[in-house]
């Protein structure tokens, strides 16, 4: 038996581009005077065009593709299990994350000249940030989804607190770290509770186990429980929040975009592989659980988004309300625990609902993002306000229409079709589930969030105050592309929903 391993490079070229990007743009940046600092900038796009490049190859080259394998004379009986797969799921969140990355590293361009952040730094930490969300989204075991998903967390610490002279942001990324120690220990412990109840680590050899009862289900179930509450600290789930919405406002607002799209995308592949794929066995204990949270997480985050008068801290808190949308479809999960034969397909069904809503936020949520660090741009006090933004079309009618168009798909109203799919789906999704008291709180909350959404809007077509100049001149190309690329993709799901419907981790199991 041979202990040498065929490795896929295809397979694993996205994240590894990534990787070598963020090496070559740090010490690019070592080299180079000041005044070029932008050819910095433009290496790491380029990392990125080369990941996304990959990934296309990787999806017209045929999927599933499987690499790190354990063989099966070793694992023993069954097909191999895996620590890497890029399959369809994978694939959709390595073009969401690279996409908004991109978006996000194109918002920076103005911030890291205006507040003089460290160019090589900026972009070596979000490259690096960036390569643990695709392979995270890849991962089918547990130490390679811990690893990745603290290469997503690490960076992003130094990230929001990278204004050194800004005690806010000295603050935001001291909280961040603090709080994500605690859920990333909480979460460490559930994993040990599990691995000791089924001896293995990979994701499908778990699932196999925990099919099994024996003496130590309980111990599987606290473990489980222990994991949804260090994944609720990653996506913000209420009531382990409280540290995002002071960490956004305080943070760099590329790195606040960062944080509510890239990041939060990268928590949910994560929830949605250990659950669906490795715990799906105890869909009564997590089920009920995450029912719970996706009701207080949409309620609590639109009624205190309600209160919000400045903008970033309102989208931190629509951040958090859509967070509750995205958990409500697992939720769900509990109500179909005694299901015979078709259990796995309406696993894939809630699984799928949850993976396009997350698809779909995130091209309308780095959008709007992206307008509001243009408006801060523009002046005059840095768009911090919701008053900021009156007469805005008049100003900037291109800008004023796109923010707008987000806005509403944020609402889930026309225009906005894409925001309206993801709710009817993950509404559909709920009520098919039977879980009809979560249902009527979807309902309730997508009411209340109108209202704060259409208030914004609103102040795009409202009169300027008086006295009140913004910064004239055209719009800077990367502020243009940064809104355009995320427009033209919230467009095109708003017209074509169906390419993120139906994408779960499950399909690639079930063609082995």
């Amino acid at each position: 038996m041979s202990a040498v391993q065929n490795i896929d490079f295809l397979a694993i070229a996205p994240p590894l581009v990534l990787a070598v990007a963020a090496i070559g743009v740090l010490v690019v940046d070592v080299f180079l005077p000041p005044r070029v600092s932008r050819l910095v900038g433009d290496g790491a796009l380029a990392g990125v065009a080369l990941s996304l490049a990959a990934s296309v190859t990787l999806a017209l080259d045929g999927l599933p593709r499987r690499t790190f394998c354990v063989i099966a004379e070793v694992q023993g009986a069954g097909p191999p299990s895996c620590s890497y797969v890029a399959d369809k799921f994978t694939l959709l969140f390595q073009f969401v994350v690279l996409l908004a990355g991109a978006v996000v590293l194109l918002m920076a361009r103005s911030e890291i000249v205006e507040t003089r952040l460290p160019t090589g730094e900026f972009h070596f930490l979000m490259l690096a940030a960036m390569s643990g969300a695709l392979t995270l989204a890849a991962s089918r075991d547990l130490v390679t989804l811990i690893v990745s998903l603290e290469l997503v967390s690490l960076p992003v610490f130094v990230l929001a607190a990278l204004r050194r002279e800004d005690g806010r942001s000295s603050e935001a990324g001291l909280k961040m770290f603090l709080i994500s120690v605690v859920s990333t220990a909480v979460m460490l412990f559930g994993l040990s509770l599990v691995y000791a109840a089924t001896g293995t680590v990979y994701l499908d050899r778990i699932a196999l186990a925990l099919d099994i009862a024996g003496p130590l289900g309980a111990v599987a179930a606290v473990g489980t429980v222990l994991v949804l509450v260090g994944f609720a600290f990653k996506v913000s789930a209420v009531p382990f929040h409280f540290w995002a919405p002071d960490t956004y406002e305080g943070a760099p607002i590329a790195v606040a975009a960062f944080l509510s799209v890239v990041s939060k995308a990268a928590g949910f592949a994560g929830l949605v592989l250990i659950l669906i794929v490795g715990f799906r066995p105890y869909t009564d204990v997590w089920g009920p659980v995450l029912a719970v949270l996706a009701a207080l997480t949409m309620t609590v985050g639109n009624l205190v988004a309600l209160r919000q008068h400045r903008a970033v801290r309102l989208l931190a808190w629509s951040s958090i309300a859509q967070a509750g949308y995205m958990l409500a479809p697992l939720g769900a999960a509990g109500a179909i625990a005694d299901k015979g034969a078709g259990r796995q397909q309406d696993l894939n069904e809630l699984a799928g609902a949850t993976v396009a809503y997350v698809a779909i936020y995130a091209a309308m949520t780095i959008g709007a993002f992206a307008v509001v660090a243009f408006v801060r741009w523009l002046g005059p006090n840095g768009g911090r306000d919701l008053d900021d933004y009156r007469g805005l079309v008049r100003t900037h009618p291109l800008i004023a229409v796109a923010f707008g168009f987000f806005l509403a798909c944020l609402a889930g109203l026309p225009p906005g079709l894409a925001g309206l799919f993801a709710k009817v789906i993950v509404f559909r999704a709920v009520v098919d589930g039977g879980v009809a008291w979560l249902a009527v709180v979807i309902a309730i909350n997508t009411a209340i969030g109108l209202y704060y959404y259409l208030a914004w809007a609103a102040r795009l077509f409202a009169p300027r105050p008086d006295g009140v100049t913004v910064r004239a001149g055209r719009t800077p190309y990367p502020a243009a592309a940064a809104i355009l690329v995320p427009a033209v993709g919230a467009a095109a799901l708003s017209v074509m929903p169906q390419l993120v419907f139906g994408v779960s981790p499950l399909m690639s199991l079930a063609g082995r």
